[in-house]
């Protein structure tokens, strides 16, 4: 591929920054290169206007998100379905670029600090964390975002890692890892080493992590060399827990990872993945639920499926054309 393979059209820079403040900010910092005071200026909005106005706007006086739609997870009671809820409304607003400063920001944190709980552990504080490395991977990552690191949860990640690089929900009953609980682990430990804390387990746990999926192409097993889930290779938002490539290069991007030749086949896979129109659809919805609809329907085009493949490709090329 010749770099200009890579680069966004025009017109598809046009449809994106005609969008919602939480891709504009994005695509200036990621793809058009403007000012920081511009990207800041338009970051500042995601508090007061569109998908992150709505997001926030959304949220309990008791700090929880709530609502679903009729049959999901009606094996969990209200209590439970409302704290994942939760869990992915924030991961949300971190996506969505949150100014953690804004003064939205401290009231809904000081909200979930204060009224959330996990109740079935003897009530404690939500951004403690819980059982799962998978849930608390993302845990992790919004109090590290929201300025409220959680030394212990680090470590407790950290010990959790198992022999082959990753991490697993299933773990102990399952000593192989799982790319959906690695992906969540990863990109807590990332924001804990941003958040200024960078102990040396961390950061040679996250190393191995990024190995594990490296030695794996981000989809192919280590044995046989098949694809893993095809799933794996059409792309959603949000992701909640679920792993896809898109995801995993946009991980590897935003860690600041130099790409090699381990990453060629899913980025073959993105370009594929491109319509001639130069923009990428939404190829799949999981049945999670937040509050808040920000995406088209299945198959139409996709700003935040776009966003990310562009980005992607530009820091592929970008290390291509270093060489």
């Amino acid at each position: 591929m010749r770099p200009q393979d890579y680069a966004p059209r025009p017109a598809v820079l046009k449809w994106l920054l005609d969008s919602d403040p939480a891709i504009r900010w994005q695509v200036m910092r990621d793809l058009t290169g403007e000012s920081p005071e511009v990207i800041a200026a338009e970051r500042s909005r995601v508090a007061t206007e569109g998908w992150g106005a709505q997001l926030l706007a959304r949220q309990s006086s008791s700090g929880k998100w709530s609502g679903s739609p009729r049959g999901w997870r009606d094996d969990l009671p209200k209590e439970h379905r409302d704290l994942i809820i939760t869990l992915y409304s924030l991961v949300a607003l971190m996506d969505l670029g949150l100014d953690p400063a804004s003064p939205q920001a401290r009231t809904m944190m000081d909200r979930v600090h204060q009224g959330v709980v996990f109740k079935w552990l003897n009530n404690r504080p939500y951004l403690q964390g819980e059982t799962e490395p998978c849930i608390n991977g993302r845990i992790l990552g919004i109090g590290c975002y929201f300025k409220q690191p959680n030394d212990a949860l680090a470590k407790q990640l950290v010990a959790e890692q198992l022999e082959d690089g990753g991490w697993n929900c299933e773990a102990p009953a399952s000593r192989r890892s799982s790319f959906h609980t690695t992906i969540c682990v990863l990109e807590g430990l990332l924001e804990y080493e941003r958040a200024g804390r960078k102990p040396a387990p961390v950061t040679q746990a996250r190393k191995r992590g990024v190995e594990y999926l490296l030695e794996r192409e981000l989809f192919r097993s280590l044995r046989t060399g098949e694809v893993i889930d095809k799933r794996w290779t059409r792309f959603s938002y949000p992701p909640f827990w679920h792993y896809d490539i898109l995801r995993g290069l946009d991980y590897l991007r935003n860690a600041g990872i130099k790409p090699d030749s381990r990453v060629r086949g899913a980025i073959k896979i993105v370009m594929e993945r491109r319509h001639q129109n130069g923009r990428w659809p939404l190829n799949l919805l999981h049945p999670e639920f937040i509050p808040l609809q920000m995406e088209t329907e299945v198959g139409k085009a996709s700003r935040w499926n776009t966003l990310r493949a562009l980005r992607v490709l530009r820091w592929y090329s970008n290390a291509k054309q270093e060489l």
